[in-house]
C-alpha cells in the first residue's frame, strides 16, 4: 500500500510541529522550576540564620535583631479562624441552593451564578476597599480584627460558592435518585448522600481557598490592619497584625538586617500554606478512601 506523498509530506510536518510544540512546554516548564528554586534558595540563605523558636515567639520590636514574630502569628490565626467560621457556613450553603435546590435556573439565578464567577476574579485590593466602605464607615467596626476578617470573607466567599458546586455536580445523579427512591427527603438525600461524597472536592477547595486568603496583603492594607502592635489582642475589635503585612514592611527598610527579617517572615509562611496544603491533601485522600469502602 502507498501512501499520498502529499500526505506523507503533511504527517511529517505536523510531527515536526508537535515535537517543537513538546520542546517548548518543555523549556517554560524548566524555565519556571528554575526561577522557582533560584527564589526559594535565595529566601532560605537570607532567612535560615535569623529562623529560631526565639523568633517565632517573641514580640515584635522596632529593631532587627530584637524583633519576633509572635503577634502576626497570633494575628493571622485570629482573622483566618474568623474567615473560615463565617465564608464556609454561607459559601457552602448557597452552593447546595444554587446546585441542589434551584432546579429552575431564573434570570435571577443566571445573574447571580455569572456575578459569582465574576467576582472570581476581582482583584483583592478591590474586595479591601469595599470591605474599607462597608464594615469601618458604614458599620462602625473600626480598624479590628472582625472587620479584617469580613473582608477576607468576601475575598474568599465566591472560590468557596464555585468549588463547592463543582463537588457536587461531580456526584453522580444516581446516588440522590437511589436515596429519593427509598423515601428520603431531598434535604436527607443531599445531607447523607451528596454532602459525604462531595465532602473531599469542598474541603480541599476550602483549604486551597484559605491558603490564598493567609498570603494576601492589600485587603488588609487597606481595612487597616497595623504594620507593628505592642500587644497581643484580645478581643475582635483590638488592632492588629498579619504575616503578610509585616513581611511587606521589613522587606521595605532600608538596613539589610531588615530584608533577612522577612526572609526568615516568608520561610514561616511558606510553611503554614504547605502544612495547610498538607492538610487538604490528607483530608481528600481520608474521605475518598472513606467513600470506596
Amino acid at each position: 500500500m502507498t501512501i499520498d506523498p502529499a500526505l506523507a509530506k503533511n504527517l511529517a510536518s505536523r510531527k515536526r510541529k508537535d515535537k517543537i510544540f513538546q520542546v517548548v512546554c518543555q523549556l517554560a516548564a524548566i524555565a519556571g522550576v528554575i526561577l522557582l528554586v533560584i527564589f526559594l534558595s535565595k529566601i532560605f540563605v537570607d532567612g535560615i540564620g535569623k529562623l529560631s523558636w526565639k523568633f517565632i515567639t517573641d514580640d515584635l520590636s522596632n529593631r532587627a535583631k530584637r524583633t519576633g514574630l509572635w503577634p502576626a502569628i497570633v494575628g493571622s490565626a485570629y482573622v483566618m479562624v474568623l474567615t473560615t467560621c463565617i465564608s464556609v457556613p454561607i459559601g457552602v450553603g448557597a452552593a447546595i441552593y444554587l446546585e441542589e435546590f434551584n432546579k429552575k435556573k431564573t434570570g435571577l439565578t443566571n445573574l447571580i451564578q455569572l456575578n459569582i464567577a465574576n467576582l472570581s476574579g476581582v482583584p483583592s485590593i478591590v474586595y479591601g476597599l469595599l470591605g474599607r466602605v462597608l464594615f469601618i464607615v458604614v458599620m462602625g467596626l473600626g480598624q479590628s480584627i472582625i472587620a479584617g476578617a469580613l473582608t477576607m470573607t468576601l475575598l474568599i466567599l465566591p472560590t468557596v460558592i464555585i468549588v463547592t458546586q463543582e463537588a457536587l455536580r461531580a456526584v453522580p445523579k444516581s446516588y440522590r435518585e437511589g436515596s429519593l427512591a427509598l423515601g428520603s427527603s431531598q434535604w436527607q438525600a443531599i445531607r447523607r448522600q451528596v454532602l459525604p461524597n462531595a465532602a473531599p472536592g469542598i474541603l480541599t477547595g476550602i483549604i486551597l481557598s484559605i491558603s490564598r486568603a493567609i498570603g494576601e496583603t492589600a485587603p488588609l492594607i487597606v481595612v487597616g490592619a497595623a504594620s507593628y502592635v505592642s500587644s497581643l489582642p484580645k478581643g475582635l475589635k483590638d488592632s492588629y497584625t498579619v504575616l503578610p503585612i509585616k513581611i511587606f514592611d521589613w522587606a521595605n527598610e532600608s538596613q539589610e538586617e531588615f530584608h533577612k527579617v522577612a526572609a526568615s517572615a516568608i520561610l514561616v509562611l511558606m510553611v503554614c500554606l504547605l502544612a495547610m496544603n498538607s492538610v487538604a491533601i490528607v483530608l481528600r485522600a481520608k474521605n475518598q478512601a472513606n467513600a470506596k469502602r
